[in-house]
């Protein structure tokens, strides 16, 4: 498998120049070179053979980091740094790598199977057997943003950058992708780092890496098109706090956008990309959610009624109030109320 002998020549022949040592069975060199490539995590041996036999290539591809690493003894990994802002792609290109998703539920990437974790926003573990070796990638988190910006036109929140799952795999495009990136640092090992054709190079990997990823974040029930799950201009952030705290009061559209220092038409057409509805209707979901919750709270014996609770919330029509509230929530208030009271 091409894979395999990643990093180590060049299409000469010649071995690809390296400014660190290549094999050490040292755990403090082994750990210094992985906290620079990397970031610094938490590494313990597994088993009897607790000696490494560590095998370390690294180019620069742009900004990203490509490695060809083995530790050359069963470990588990974890801890990883999220101060560092990077994410990891992980390929396995020979043994196992069993990669934990949530806290019992775990993930073996066969050969030519990668496993990706962005550690600047999650927890991430990896068992890996003695004779694993992984060709693995560090980028950058605002890397990816970057990306993410430029091809879906917006950068999505943490519930996506959170989700850990596995691509590529023997004939696929995004293993055949990897292969041509080895194939090109072959070429040119010394000019990767800088110039066009690393950038371009970095370009590709992470526009694919990102095409991939949201597949299989949409397959899982996570739909990053929708706006919802898209980063928000802080001024919408405040303005939903605003509302939230406010939404009793029934303020302006206008004087919330006053409260949060922008205006009426940026923050409706912020609203409408980046939350998919207009302020108003932010508002009045607001409201209704207000009511369900004081309904719900109610002291059976304080007498309190739904006509003063929908009062509370600027609710003048009870008639319509009802019919809106029903809508909503799919039963009357005065159900709810008796809910609460049985």
């Amino acid at each position: 498998m091409l894979l395999e002998h990643a990093l180590l020549a060049d299409v000469s022949g010649k071995p690809i120049r390296q400014h660190h040592k290549i094999h050490s069975t040292d755990w403090d060199e082994i750990s210094d070179w992985s906290d620079r490539v990397y970031m610094p995590y938490r590494v313990l041996p597994v088993g009897h053979a607790i000696k490494p036999q560590a095998s370390m290539h690294s180019s620069r591809i742009g900004e990203l980091t490509l490695t060809r690493f083995g530790y050359g003894v069963a470990v588990n990994v974890d801890d990883f740094s999220p101060e560092a802002g990077n994410a990891l792609l992980l390929t396995t290109i020979r043994g196992n790598a069993r990669h934990w998703t949530q806290r019992s539920v775990t993930q073996d990437t066969a050969i030519g199977e990668s496993f990706i974790a962005d550690c600047s926003r999650v927890d991430y573990r990896v068992d890996l057997d003695p004779d694993h070796l992984q060709l693995n990638l560090t980028i950058p988190h605002v890397v990816l943003e970057r990306l993410a910006q430029q091809w879906l036109g917006f950068v999505p929140d943490d519930q996506f950058w959170r989700y850990k799952c596995t691509i590529g795999g023997v004939g696929s495009s995004w293993l055949s992708l990897l292969k041509y990136a080895v194939r090109c640092v072959a070429e040119n090992p010394e000019h990767m780092a800088e110039g066009r054709i690393g950038a371009h190079l970095e370009q590709s990997l992470c526009f694919h890496l990102l095409h991939e990823w949201t597949g299989r974040a949409a397959q899982a029930g996570l739909d990053v098109n929708n706006p919802m799950n898209r980063i928000a201009p802080r001024y919408v952030r405040a303005a939903e706090e605003f509302m939230r705290a406010n939404a009793a009061s029934l303020p302006t559209i206008g004087e919330v956008a006053s409260a949060v220092g922008t205006s009426v038409r940026a923050l409706s057409g912020a609203f409408s990309r980046f939350r998919g509805m207009t302020p108003g209707a932010f508002m009045r979901e607001q409201r209704l959610q207000g009511v369900h919750r004081d309904l719900l709270a109610t002291d059976p014996e304080s007498g309190a009624t739904v006509s003063a609770i929908a009062f509370r919330w600027g609710y003048l029509n009870l008639g319509e109030f009802a019919g809106v509230y029903r809508k909503r929530f799919s039963e009357l208030p005065s159900q709810t109320l008796q809910r609460r009271l049985r």
